[in-house]
């Protein structure tokens, strides 16, 4: 049985099908409105379950409804396979024969929690990786069955990271459920001494602080692309800030927060240039309040930004 929603868990569903390991059935959260019509849509994960061919198909409102454990027990799962879903309660994960696990967004127990992706990139870290591990009542706590590493780029996004991430864990997926099958494994308990936070995002961890380090601004910036995105302010508006990289990382350029090197509508090649505290960042790419996102040299050849302008300073 396979439980996830989102596209992130598209992969593992995929992956274990093409394997030979199709789901007696799949759970995913129910159909939603969604798009300007506000028509209803199913998940990611129901329509690749549809174009597998998998029609039994379960979208509980409430995971802890006696009656979504009591549909889940009729179908006797082997194993359950969880994937970017809902933090499920015992009465629904004991249901396994062999066992329920899930697959885990960090080399765990590095950043537990609902965002270890944007955690780590926020955190400077130069690798993550994937957990498959076995479900216990505490969230994401439970013995660990595979572990699989991979780099961070300098700047690379949370959505860059994140893509890649679906295809090593389906990866993952696939030689969990066989190491499962076969009852060759030994589940390694996690050193709690080692574990580390990931909550989810909150408003308050978008916002720029011009004060911080560049370079820690600019894993700000790139942990938060494509979603929700890091924000500032250029005069009254809010400006969010999708890409950057770090042009000077030593030394004072001017008060931070401060444009240094602004565009002009003449340049061939205008570029969007900001003083850190340590430093100096360029914007590479950039959204203003009511406008679409778009490369910071397009932005400035139709908004001119002087130099001095202050961001956040709204």
């Amino acid at each position: 049985m396979f439980m996830g929603t989102p596209d992130f868990a598209v992969p593992s569903l995929t992956a274990l099908v093409e394997s030979g390991y199709k789901p007696i059935a799949v759970v995913t959260g129910p159909d939603k409105k969604r798009g300007r019509g506000q028509n209803l849509s199913p998940t990611a994960v129901k329509k690749a379950a549809l174009n597998a061919g998998i029609r039994h198909i379960l979208q509980p409102e409430d995971v802890r409804d006696p009656n979504f454990a009591e549909a889940l027990a009729i179908l006797e799962p082997d194993i359950i396979v969880v994937v970017a879903f809902r933090i499920l309660p015992v009465s629904v994960f004991s249901l396994s024969k062999i066992g329920t696990f899930n697959l885990h967004g960090s080399l765990l127990p590095k950043y537990r929690g609902a965002a270890p992706i944007n955690r780590a990139i926020m955190a400077g870290d130069h690798e993550t990786g994937v957990t498959t591990f076995l479900l216990q009542e505490k969230v994401d706590t439970g013995n660990m069955l595979i572990n699989r590493s991979m780099p961070i780029g300098p700047n690379e996004t949370a959505g860059e990271v994140h893509d890649r991430m679906m295809l090593i864990g389906a990866r993952a997926v696939v030689d969990t459920v066989e190491m499962l099958l076969k009852g060759d494994f030994q589940p390694e308990a996690q050193d709690n001494s080692s574990a580390s936070p990931a909550p989810k995002i909150f408003k308050q961890d978008c916002e720029i602080d011009w004060n911080r380090p560049v370079h820690e601004v600019h894993n700000q910036i790139r942990a938060l692309s494509p979603y929700p995105g890091a924000f500032t302010s250029l005069g009254e508006k809010n400006f969010k800030i999708w890409r950057s990289i770090v042009l000077n990382p030593e030394g004072e350029l001017g008060k931070p927060g401060t444009v240094i090197e602004p565009g002009t509508e003449t340049e061939l090649a205008p570029r969007l240039v900001v003083a850190g505290r340590s430093g100096s960042l360029e914007l590479l790419s950039v959204q203003l309040e009511g406008k679409k996102a778009m490369d910071a040299g397009d932005f400035l050849r139709g908004s001119a930004v002087p130099i001095g302008t202050l961001l956040g300073s709204m």
